[in-house]
């Protein structure tokens, strides 16, 4: 009996491993995407209208595999860790994320994201008592080390040294919107529970649309969103990045969130930089720095160090 009970709980950390890869998928594609838009209809109408999308999707998903299109069941301490999440991990650490995306591009800033992991085994051993390991230190130094040679890999001899304000910037917001994905991450292992991962995605993307709808109110008195709404080359890649991003992506988060350590799905999540690279070569035809490869794999190494 005890033995079966092991090898159900193995089987169960596999699974969401299986699911936390196929986030870094989602992950790279949604990027790509979002990227795309960023640049034509700007951050806050992408990030207003993905989380209008996501909640649409995740609602018919609701209403086919559970016969409810809405969290109508979500226990008070869902609602409570689940909207802080959204809060933070969406429209806090995306408003950085996105802008990141326009202004370093999505590469280099899901590079930064390898900053996550060690920061959510922080987190993790802090507020959830989970244990870090005793390589934590090291694996920071070789994240570090990697997301610095792929930074300098990215730049001409002549421009070492020298850097634009809105690459300072780009770097800035790609740092901030790891460490907003880390706390968001925190919260939602918190209150996942034995919930649904698709009606909890459905709770944070509800904050989310209040969330960038206020802010587009501020920043832009809404003409943003009225705009975007008329501009169908600038939708349609949001529409896909939300099918990948806000819609597969977080739920299958979620999923592997319930199953294994929030560092751990962390870290298989962090594989996107690596991820990337392919379809900017062979797709994008970017030209991509030996150096750049190279920081890339050192910063997804020293994620996983947190976890061998």
């Amino acid at each position: 009996m005890g033995s079966c009970r092991v090898y159900s709980r193995a089987t169960m950390q596999r699974i969401g491993e299986i699911a936390a890869f196929g986030t870094a998928i989602c992950w790279t594609a949604s990027a790509i995407f979002f990227e795309r838009a960023t640049k034509r209809i700007g951050v806050l109408a992408v990030n207003f209208y993905k989380v209008v999308f996501a909640f649409g999707l995740l609602a018919l998903a609701g209403g086919i595999f559970r016969g409810m299109p809405l969290p109508f069941d979500a226990p008070r301490e869902a609602w409570i860790y689940l909207s802080l999440s959204g809060l933070i991990g969406f429209v806090i650490s995306d408003i950085f994320l996105f802008t990141a995306y326009k202004t370093i591009g999505s590469r280099i800033t899901l590079l930064f994201l390898a900053l996550s992991p060690p920061v959510t085994a922080a987190l993790g051993f802090l507020f959830l008592g989970e244990d870090i390991g005793r390589r934590g230190l090291a694996g920071m130094m070789l994240v570090v080390i990697g997301i610095t040679v792929a930074v300098l890999g990215r730049r001409d001899a002549k421009s070492v040294g020298k850097m634009s304000r809105e690459d300072r910037r780009g770097y800035l917001f790609a740092f901030l919107a790891s460490v907003g994905q880390s706390v968001g991450m925190i919260f939602t292992k918190k209150g996942i529970g034995s919930y649904d991962p698709i009606s909890g995605t459905q709770i944070r993307v509800m904050v989310a649309i209040v969330g960038f709808g206020i802010a587009s109110l501020i920043f832009e008195k809404g003409r943003n969103l009225k705009v975007a709404l008329k501009d169908a080359e600038g939708l349609k890649p949001t529409f896909y990045g939300a099918v990948f991003g806000p819609f597969l992506g977080v739920a299958l988060s979620l999923f592997a969130a319930q199953r294994t350590q929030a560092g751990i799905v962390s870290t298989l999540i962090g594989l996107s930089p690596i991820m990337i690279i392919i379809p900017a070569i062979f797709i994008f035809k970017q030209k991509v720095k030996p150096l750049e490869i190279a920081g890339a794999v050192l910063a997804v190494a020293g994620s996983a160090v947190f976890f061998m």
